[in-house]
């Protein structure tokens, strides 16, 4: 039996962990002939017994250690980015509700919440501390979801751009590798958080709609019907794929440009803790682009979702366009630069927790061929 067999009996998704290779450097194969061992010959017959460096036979449930290395651009590869992607945005999103909470009603309602210091003085006095973090759950699951495609899918897509375009095109116009490969990860990932997210604004916008998505979904359902779930999909695309285009190839190359120029010691040289740090100023600072280019959409998600029956039209003509870009921009470019800056830095930090490289800085090494 192969070691494959074995991690396939593994009660944990060890697959995240290490890849065959590496489990087989700890581990090797051992026949025992001796008929005085009738059980441990019986099972010799038929396959070989796996046993430690010690010679004792080892757990038929494998349990590589996190450090193992995962061989890039295999399924485990995928399933470790997609994993990293669910926590990087999920817990982010999260994590600043309040702020996007006071920047979503600024957006639909500019005469009462006035700023951002009016903004929260205003919620707090008419909904107290708890009422800051309405509508987290919707926030948490959709943004989970999306975190899963948008950082799974940009690593499928950005190694199949650059299979399709070869090593010398590839390496020439990286930067159009990584806008294709980003945009259509999030292509699909709008479709993956548009549910949640208009649930989360009619929540967080509507005085007395829903206390959170357990009431607010089927509410909102039984009002719009499952269509108007992806009314706002559109101006969802038009907010996320500029942003996220922005978020990856500027992100890329703001940390090739700092390993580049601003770091004396190659990459693979430097510490992880240098590396996460690194990744965390490229993410804070592709963040505030990300802001600016998204916000005129990001104004019409909010106003869309509010407002039934609402159109573009009716949006434009009740912000303008003045208002359109700068209605809440200051509190998006902190919100979005905070945000992406620790996304990448969780994302990073998983990458390296299972063995991966950080992103960005440098092209890993291929695989090995397989014999």
């Amino acid at each position: 039996m192969g070691i494959s067999d074995f991690s396939r009996q593994s009660l944990l998704p060890n697959f995240l962990y290490s890849s065959p290779s590496s489990t087989k450097r700890h581990l090797h194969y051992h026949h025992d002939m001796s008929p005085r061992s009738p059980s441990v010959s019986s099972l010799s017959s038929s396959s070989s017994e796996l046993v430690g460096d010690a010679g004792v036979i080892a757990s038929r449930i494998v349990i590589p250690s996190p450090k193992e290395k995962i061989e890039m651009y295999s399924p485990a590869f995928y399933a470790a980015c997609t994993a990293g992607g669910i926590l990087s945005c999920g817990l982010t999103h999260t994590a600043v509700t309040p702020l996007d909470l006071v920047k979503c009603n600024m957006q639909i309602d500019p005469a009462k919440y006035k700023s951002i210091s009016s903004g929260f003085g205003v919620l707090l006095k008419e909904q107290g501390a708890k009422g800051l973090f309405k509508g987290w759950v919707p926030t948490l699951l959709g943004y989970s979801a999306q975190g899963a495609c948008k950082f799974g899918f940009y690593e499928f897509f950005k190694k199949y751009y650059s299979d399709i375009a070869g090593p010398e095109y590839a390496s020439k116009y990286k930067t159009l590798i990584y806008l294709a490969g980003s945009a259509s990860a999030e292509l699909i990932a709008d479709i993956a958080l548009c549910p949640m997210e208009a649930v989360k604004v009619r929540v967080q916008t509507q005085p007395g709609f829903a206390r959170g998505l357990s009431d607010g979904f089927p509410k909102f359902v039984k009002a719009e019907g499952a269509g108007g779930l992806y009314k706002g999909l559109v101006p969802l695309w038009g907010r996320q794929i500029p942003y996220t285009m922005m978020k990856f190839a500027s992100f890329e190359t703001i940390v090739e440009q700092l390993y580049k120029h601003a770091i004396p010691t190659p990459k693979d040289q430097c510490s992880k803790t240098l590396q996460l740090g690194v990744s965390f100023a490229g993410g804070y600072i592709a963040g505030v682009f990300c802001a600016v280019v998204s916000h005129p959409a990001d104004n019409l998600v909010s106003f869309l979702n509010n407002a039934k029956g609402a159109t573009v039209g009716d949006a434009v003509k009740k912000l303008g366009l003045w208002g359109l870009f700068t209605r809440g921009l200051p509190l998006r470019i902190v919100m979005i630069g905070t945000l992406t800056g620790a996304q990448w830095g969780i994302y990073d930090a998983f990458k390296v927790f299972v063995g991966l490289p950080t992103t960005g800085g440098g092209t890993p090494a291929p695989a090995a061929a397989k014999a």
